[in-house]
């Protein structure tokens, strides 16, 4: 018999719940309708997550994907441009295993205007639920810009392919970042989706959410009593969440032109992080209960000042060999569009008062790395006394989130030897060294959820309006005037951004 404390006193394992992220369940039968199928997400990111989804029998039988787009072809293009971008972004598909594969790959062809091509869409559904079985379940992907979201859902809720909650068949929508541009856009555009979906039926998307480590925050924080002592003001010195890109704005200035770094990373992906660590226990770990507890973070934040705030625009490489923002093709010569954002957020509640949220993310980094540091308090009375003039280190906890993803508790140790001498050392947990298999793909998880009802990992409407709450008197103040700081290609960001914590006699961490 086992003396393991996770055993439990029947032997027997719970049954997965339904409605939470322990659950693996096949969906019901149902369609996957990808608007914008012909664009990079759904060769690089959908198309090859919902393959692996099928491939390791994780679909039902009754299932199919159809693409819908403006350009003109038939089934067989859709299917080998299909094909092509599984070989580019996954892997080859072995030929059996693609035969079944591609029979349920279908496309419709239509400007998003027309209300005729929904109707065809309708019709299309209809014979697929006939045909392969797919129930008369609907999820509808839309992979598509902002401004296109309102044409999709009104062309939807015409042609009679929405189904309300209650009703025998479910229909979901799965919205793509970025969810507006402001606060006021983004309460209109969830009033036009409330308008054709009921809120439980929008799935916003944030794929950073699916990723392991960020899902693990929860579980690392809320299963393991060793941490919630240590997990506020008393503690904890401040709290940093980085997330650095080595790459510049390569083919996509059309959309970065209109966003920057701001919309882009901080609104969703790092406001999401910060979240995360800084919740309370839910009451329960359902979708709305957790939802509810990041959403109060949210509303805790203290409002932004100008100094609270840096943005700056990569210039050309010292080397002169990577180019400057502003060089780069479809770029506006007086572009004053930022690649790099970072803020220092108070949240004012119990746990958290006093304790600063440096947060920071940036193209042309250094590196490529995700990660939220959490540093604590130095030792109250240092044993100086001990050692030879070093001064302890804090101890840190750093989640990596990518790329490789694992936790690491970094804590000052003695050099072994006669010498008082001490050095940082750390304990590390590596995901796929742990456990011998390597992390899914974020959509693949966030993709399952979606077609099993699981909006754990979704953002709710109050939540994204709370975050653009936040950071649009930022956006209004810079684009009222000024320009953002440079920074050199290949460096950690503008000189404003280390003043930001070094005013605080803090620094950031190097990942």
């Amino acid at each position: 018999m086992s003396d393991s404390p996770s055993d439990s006193s029947s032997g027997q394992a719970e049954a997965p719940r339904p409605g939470t992220m322990r659950s693996v369940r096949t969906p019901d039968p149902l369609a996957l309708v990808i608007f914008g199928a012909t664009g990079d997400l759904t060769r690089r990111k959908l198309l090859p997550a919902v393959y692996r989804l099928f491939r390791e029998g994780l679909l039902p039988e009754g299932f199919a994907v159809v693409g819908f787009a403006r350009e003109p072809m038939d089934d067989a293009e859709f299917r080998k441009r299909m094909h092509a971008a599984l070989e580019e972004f996954a892997e080859a598909p072995a030929a059996e295993e693609w035969s079944a594969f591609a029979e349920r790959l279908s496309y419709v062809s239509s400007v998003f205007e027309d209300a005729a091509g929904f109707v065809r869409l309708r019709e299309h559904l209809d014979r697929l639920d006939a045909e392969r079985g797919t129930g008369g379940n609907r999820l509808y992907y839309l992979a598509v810009p902002p401004d296109v979201m309102e044409l999709v859902a009104e062309g939807l809720g015409r042609a009679g392919l929405v189904r309300r909650p209650g009703e025998p068949h479910w229909t979901r929508i799965v919205v793509e970042k970025p969810f507006g541009r402001d606060l006021a856009s983004a309460r209109e555009l969830n009033e036009q989706l409330q308008h054709v979906f009921a809120e439980k039926q929008i799935f916003r998307i944030d794929h950073y959410l699916g990723k392991e480590t960020t899902q693990n925050v929860l579980v690392f924080r809320f299963a393991n009593l060793l941490w919630e002592a240590v997990w506020g003001r008393n503690y904890v010195d401040h709290v940093q969440v980085t997330v650095a890109e080595t790459v510049g704005v390569e083919r996509r200035a059309g959309y970065y032109e209109h966003t920057g770094a701001l919309r882009d990373m901080l609104q969703s992906h790092l406001l999401q992080l910060l979240t995360l660590v800084a919740m309370e226990p839910p009451a329960a770990y359902d979708a709305d209960s957790i939802r509810s507890e990041k959403e109060k973070v949210l509303q805790a934040v203290r409002p932004l000042r100008g100094e609270d705030a840096v943005r700056g625009r990569y210039a050309a490489s010292v080397d002169g060999s990577k180019p400057g923002y502003r060089e780069e093709p479809g770029v506006a010569p007086d572009s004053r569009t930022e690649t790099f954002a970072a803020l220092r957020l108070w949240v004012d509640n119990w746990r958290w008062a006093g304790v600063p949220f440096y947060l920071r993310t940036g193209k042309r980094l250094p590196i490529r790395a995700s990660e939220v540091v959490v540093r604590f308090r130095p030792a109250p009375h240092p044993i100086l006394d001990l050692v030879e003039g070093d001064t302890p280190a804090p101890n840190a906890l750093v989640l990596r989130i990518q790329p490789e993803e694992g936790i690491s508790l970094f804590f000052e140790a003695k050099v072994p030897g006669l010498l008082g001498r001490l050095q940082p050392v750390s304990m590390d947990f590596d995901y796929s060294r742990a456990f011998g298999v390597e992390s899914p793909d974020a959509y693949e998880r966030l993709l399952l959820d979606a077609m099993l009802g699981d909006a754990t990992l979704f953002a709710r409407s109050d939540e994204v309006e709370a975050a653009w709450a936040l950071l649009t008197p930022v956006l209004e103040e810079w684009e009222r005037g000024g320009e953002p700081e440079p920074y050199p290609a290949g460096s950690w960001g503008p000189p404003s951004a280390d003043r930001l914590l070094e005013e605080d006699g803090r620094r950031w961490r190097a990942p």
